[in-house]
């Protein structure tokens, strides 16, 4: 009998599956939370929330994220712009993705290299596709 977790596991393979990814979604407005995770969830993703700066960097802490979307103001008074910073201190290859509300772009000194700036009010569908392409072309960078 072949173990059941065969089918699934197959390490030799690349993972090109979007399936594979978690996506960190740092949103201190409920309902816009909700709608960017389930979008991204519906795509196929792994998905984790929070709604501030610190409960976001506990969660970089212990869990592997393959991409950080983070607003910019955040709740608790805490900052995208400084969290994305401290994300990367840790995974210098980590994608990037924020968005405002209060903004209508980023400069370059606020934000980290080769991330991705998205004003709100943003549709979920363009979420998805914007994070479909920054992971697929994160998978060719490293593959």
């Amino acid at each position: 009998m072949m173990p059941f977790a065969a089918a699934f596991a197959c390490p030799s393979m690349p993972a090109l599956d979007p399936a594979a990814a978690t996506i960190l979604v740092v949103e201190d407005e409920p309902t816009v939370c909700e709608l960017a995770a389930e979008a991204l969830l519906e795509e196929g993703y792994r998905v984790l929330t929070a709604a501030d700066a610190w409960e976001a960097e506990a969660i970089l802490a212990r869990e592997t994220v393959d991409m950080l979307f983070t607003d910019i103001d955040l709740a608790r008074n805490t900052n995208g712009l400084a969290l994305a910073r401290r994300a990367r201190s840790v995974c210098p290859d980590l994608p990037v993705i924020y968005t405002s509300g209060g903004r209508a772009c980023l400069s370059s000194a606020d934000a980290v290299s080769e991330s991705v700036f998205v004003p709100k009010p943003y549709r979920p569908s363009q979420l998805v596709a914007l994070t479909n392409d920054i992971l697929r072309a994160a998978h060719h960078h490293h593959a």
